[in-house]
């Protein structure tokens, strides 16, 4: 049996040889390649829900958390939601190649900034298999190759979706290795990845839990696009209006949450912590969500449980909320800063000036004024999807989609100029 590092080396390699190959195909080739994975994963829907049948199956079995299998499951709905992402990725204008800037200095060169693809990237993820589609779109449309690690938890379903994305780019003329699936649970192709590959991938894209960001940071020999956990809050300022700051908040929190946007810590003004909190804090509960508060919290709301320091920097991904009471927008910045990761945060206020001071003062991805922090999504930001919420500040931050897999570089045109 061939073991992992010498099937991973060899993926590399065929991945490199398809980005190479990738650099001469046209924009229409790539957008026939996404018309047709949207049109195949409809098609393909029996297949791949009774995949993720088998999935959810044993992850039940295993023990996975209810939260966590949220993330896993997939309906009919998801399947379609998957596809009407792709088409929406299919209609967006082609980055590769697309002019940047363009200007003439005195030395008579004419200079253009041009968009191009990063290469091979290097995706890991977990229990979300919707990515294993997001991913592969994303990179056909930015021209890039990928290679795709999922978690062992969602591996049936991705392989079922991976086997409608091979399709549609053999299909449509494209390099048969543009996308691939690792094919094995091995934690060891985890590590060969972020080895590179002996020089194949050029970036590696982490979606996952903190302990996963933390390990391909600590280990990758290749540039990494980091995703912390999703430590988001939402303020409600003394100038909230109650029915906004009921809505939001409820949203923020109980959508979905087991996505990254979902609101993590709710942060009110203690001006208006008297008016606000006993009202939002009763729908929540009534929402179903368990509430953990400081001292001030607890005085007004005497059902919510004490809040310990862990509390302030833990990502739940379930119907928990942590809630504090703080001195204005100074002191929501201040809690911000101390114990956040940079995703995405949000104020609920009719005050313009609160609202500026908050969007300047946050130094995060992601900040809303008077929306739920659920809108932390690609698709929502009209990106079709997302291959993550990168929290770096170099290359690409925030959502990032196809026009965020690309680099640049420069073309110079002369008529025989020399340096003097």
């Amino acid at each position: 049996m061939t073991d992992v590092s010498t099937i991973m080396l060899d993926m590399g390699r065929r991945a490199r040889a398809a980005a190479d190959a990738l650099r001469a195909t046209t924009p229409d080739a790539r957008t026939e390649a996404l018309i047709r994975l949207a049109q195949g994963l409809r098609a393909a829907e029996a297949e791949i829900l009774a995949a993720n049948a088998r999935d959810i199956a044993n992850a039940r079995a295993s023990g996975l958390s209810e939260a966590l299998i949220d993330r896993l499951a997939l309906t009919p709905a998801r399947v379609e939601g998957m596809a009407v992402a792709v088409e929406t990725i299919a209609a967006q204008p082609d980055p590769v190649g697309a002019e940047m800037a363009r200007w003439t200095p005195a030395n008579g060169l004419d200079i253009a900034r041009v968009r191009t693809p990063l290469g091979v990237l290097g995706v890991i993820y977990e229990s979300r298999p919707n990515v294993t589609a997001d991913a592969a779109a994303l990179c056909l449309r930015s021209g890039n190759a990928a290679i795709l690690r999922c978690g062992s938890d969602c591996l049936e379903s991705s392989r079922a979706i991976a086997a409608v994305v091979a399709r549609a780019v053999t299909e449509a003329g494209l390099p048969a290795d543009t996308i691939q699936l690792v094919p094995v649970p091995d934690r060891e192709a985890v590590g060969a990845i972020l080895s590179g590959l002996e020089g194949a991938i050029d970036l590696i894209i982490p979606r996952g839990g903190k302990s996963l960001v933390a390990r391909v940071q600590a280990e990758a020999k290749a540039p990494v696009l980091g995703h912390l956990e999703g430590l988001c809050h939402t303020y409600l300022d003394a100038a909230a209006d109650l029915e906004v700051a009921r809505r939001v908040a409820v949203n923020a929190k109980m959508r979905r949450v087991s996505v990254c946007g979902a609101t993590e810590t709710l942060l009110v003004d203690r001006a208006a912590a008297m008016r606000l909190l006993p009202v939002v804090a009763a729908d929540l509960m009534a929402a179903g969500c368990e509430l953990r508060g400081d001292a001030e919290t607890r005085a007004l709301v005497p059902a919510a449980a004490e809040a310990v320091e862990a509390d302030w920097t833990t990502e739940y991904l379930a119907p928990v909320l942590s809630v504090r009471v703080v001195d204005g927008v100074t002191g929501a910045v201040d809690h911000i800063r101390r114990y956040g990761s940079g995703h995405t945060e949000a104020i609920i206020t009719t005050n313009p000036e609160a609202a500026e001071r908050f969007a300047k003062g946050v130094d995060s991805a992601i900040v809303l004024i008077n929306a739920s922090t659920q809108f932390a999504d690609g698709g929502e930001f009209g990106f079709g999807g997302e291959i993550g919420i990168s929290t770096s500040k170099l290359h690409a931050r925030g959502p990032v989609g196809a026009e965020q897999l690309t680099t640049y570089k420069y073309v110079v045109r002369g008529q025989g100029q020399t340096r003097p």
